[in-house]
């Protein structure tokens, strides 16, 4: 597929195949860079102790390559109560315990499997190497099971022990990031630069929570020399989505070189659909009819009592008490912004309805509505002076529906790829908000909508019933 945006554009496609080349020099250094690794240094995994019953150690670990899994813990369980002080013979016992919580889908195991990991380290005259495995192997396991605090104190211990390992410093960043802590893991990637200034994992993780402090300008630096290095960990959908969006609001065109890229790479379905918790194969268009929904009847009853939708959304906004409240993902440049959601995720919002229960009851009728766990139900006003970025959602799993209640005669439009559509009193628009869309508002009073996501028509009952919530 040819970048559509610029098509004639000749320098712009030359840039693209100058950052390609890029990539592709990055992946063969960092190739070179593992070869040599792989000839300067193999992981010690036994200590003096160790060594003298190598064979045993090794009979073990056989069963455990060749995948018999229960045969492997047996010999391993058997070897740590011969040799309690054995730390390889413990570590096998782990990676065995692993292998099975994996075969039976067993938390309970698995979690056996982190304690016995743990206990590796607790033992007298470990090999670091065999200290680094297991504790880093303990920190992903952790993580596997939800148990994100428990898995930075795993990684905490690893850095205390091995200060000087940039990676440790990278994953501890990682631990601080999925707990919700950016402070904390903003200055664990500031230390990490400093010590390696040509790290691509932690520049593009600086990158990332610069631009979520909304430090715009100071993040395009990290996020692309990040990518540009081709180091492990810094190919993801998210860096390039970042990098892409705050070219965008920087008013740079590169923004959709870098789309490119991520949907040359595999994580993006296009350049103008950028989610990245996608189920593959479901139909992909910017604007959908009411017939190619199937959701017709859904439709019909949107816009057919759609005075009654507006006069109780008009009724909550004359209400003294803030319940339309201002939208709060960093969507907009300038402007007012608020919504007064409904449902979320799938849930309904008991309290919300109480204040406009005939809307509610209309919409308990389509499952396909309020059953959307990857989507929302929700009036959404927008005062004049408005602009909402270029942006995509997160899921190609969801359709959006938006109903009009009051729309300005002029100054009201929505853009999603490359055509602008406007809004209608009474009418409702369909379209696919994994596909970039992108709002103005320039009217003399505000505009009031009703947003109703909807189950992608091609998913299958059982995908609607577990694929989880977004």
């Amino acid at each position: 597929m040819m970048w559509s945006l610029n098509q004639r554009n000749q320098k712009n496609l030359l840039n693209l195949k100058i950052i390609q080349m890029m990539f592709k020099w990055g992946k063969v250094k960092k190739k070179l860079n593992k070869t040599k690794q792989k000839k300067k240094k193999k992981p010690k995994l036994l200590n003096k102790f160790d060594k003298t019953i190598k064979a045993e150690l090794d009979a073990a670990e056989k069963l455990r390559k060749k995948g018999k899994v229960e045969e492997a813990l047996k010999a391993f369980e058997a070897l740590v109560n011969q040799y309690p002080q054995s730390p390889r013979a413990r570590y096998g016992k782990a990676q065995s315990e692993d292998d099975l919580a994996e075969k039976m889908r067993s938390n309970e195991m698995l979690q056996q499997a982190i304690n016995t990991y743990d206990e590796v380290v607790s033992l007298p005259n470990v090999p670091s190497d065999l200290i680094k495995l297991s504790l880093k192997r303990e920190a992903d396991r952790q993580q596997f099971l939800g148990r994100m605090r428990g898995s930075l104190v795993t990684l905490q211990k690893l850095v205390q022990l091995f200060p000087s390992e940039t990676s440790f410093k990278n994953d501890l960043g990682v631990g601080y990031l999925l707990i919700g802590d950016n402070s904390n893991a903003k200055k664990v990637y500031e230390e990490v630069l400093s010590l390696a200034p040509n790290d691509g994992f932690a520049k593009v993780h600086y990158g990332f929570i610069l631009k979520a402090e909304n430090k715009i300008a100071e993040s395009i630096p990290y996020l692309q020399e990040g990518l540009e290095s081709g180091d492990p960990g810094t190919d993801d959908g998210r860096f390039y989505f970042h990098l892409g969006d705050a070219l965008q609001r920087m008013g740079d065109k590169e923004a959709y070189k870098w789309y490119e890229l991520g949907y040359q790479r595999g994580h993006f379905a296009s350049v103008w659909q950028r989610s990245l918790y996608n189920v593959k194969g479901l139909k992909a268009q910017p604007w959908w009819t009411a017939r190619e929904t199937g959701y017709t009847e859904l439709v019909k009853s949107l816009e057919k009592n759609w005075k009654l939708i507006r006069d109780e959304g008009l009724a909550v906004m004359d209400k003294k008490q803030s319940l339309f409240l201002p939208e709060d993902e960093n969507l907009r440049e300038k402007g007012d912004w608020s919504q007064f959601t409904l449902w979320q995720q799938g849930r309904k919002n008991e309290n919300a309805c109480k204040s406009v229960p005939k809307t509610c009851a209309l919409l308990e009728r389509f499952p396909e509505a309020t059953g959307c766990r990857r989507g929302q139900i929700k009036y959404s006003i927008m005062h004049p002076g408005t602009h909402v970025w270029p942006h995509t959602g997160p899921t190609n799993c969801r359709l959006r529906m938006h109903l009009g209640l009051v729309i300005p005669k002029e100054g009201c439009r929505i853009r999603c790829a490359q055509e602008n559509r406007d809004w209608e009193e009474g009418k409702v628009l369909i379209f696919d908000d994994s596909f970039e869309h992108e709002v103005w508002q320039d009217a003399e009073s505000y505009r009031l909508i009703f947003i109703v996501d909807v189950w992608h028509p091609e998913l299958t009952a059982q995908q609607r019933r577990t694929l989880p919530a977004i």
